[in-house]
């Protein structure tokens, strides 16, 4: 069994969304390939029937692994989280000490990372050294560029 994940109902919807997906459509579509192929002959030598049944293999692979990510999946409850620090789910507005550009980035679940929409993954290193941090706070962040210095200006949610 393995450990559960932290997720928005969002992302959770998404999750679910996709494994209902690959059930109601990819495993049908799979299926009739598979019929399909063996309809053909000999499937000794039949290299359709062969690739269908590999990626029958790994689609019931994703769909077991989606299948236990949303069963494991926990939903984060805002309500129950202080506001004041940095944590899962914080929209954070940060200052680069060394040249003086502000950004701001929202911490999500590693899944739900998407730095186009300014949402990183709270396991990713700068995430990491803001967890806890309050307005004011400055903390060294060891990135692959380099240690950066960083400024926390504003947490809201």
């Amino acid at each position: 069994m393995s450990a559960s994940k932290y997720y928005t109902e969002e992302g959770l919807q998404k999750l679910k969304d996709e494994l209902d997906h690959l059930i109601r459509v990819e495993r049908p579509s799979i299926s009739a390939q598979i019929a399909e192929a063996r309809d053909k002959g000999d499937l000794s030598e039949n290299a359709e029937y062969d690739a269908a049944k590999e990626a029958q293999g790994m689609l019931e692979l994703k769909i077991s692994k989606l299948q236990e990510l949303v069963h494991n999946a926990r939903i984060i409850d805002e309500s129950k989280m202080d506001s004041s620090k940095v944590l899962i789910l914080s929209t954070v507005k940060i200052k680069n000490l060394k040249n003086g550009a502000a950004m701001s980035y929202t911490l999500v679940p590693e899944k739900e990372a998407d730095l186009k929409k300014g949402k990183i993954s709270v396991d990713s290193p700068i995430a990491k050294g803001l967890l806890g941090k309050k307005v004011g706070d400055k903390v060294e962040i060891q990135v692959p560029a380099g240690i950066i210095p960083f400024e926390v200006v504003e947490v809201s949610r």
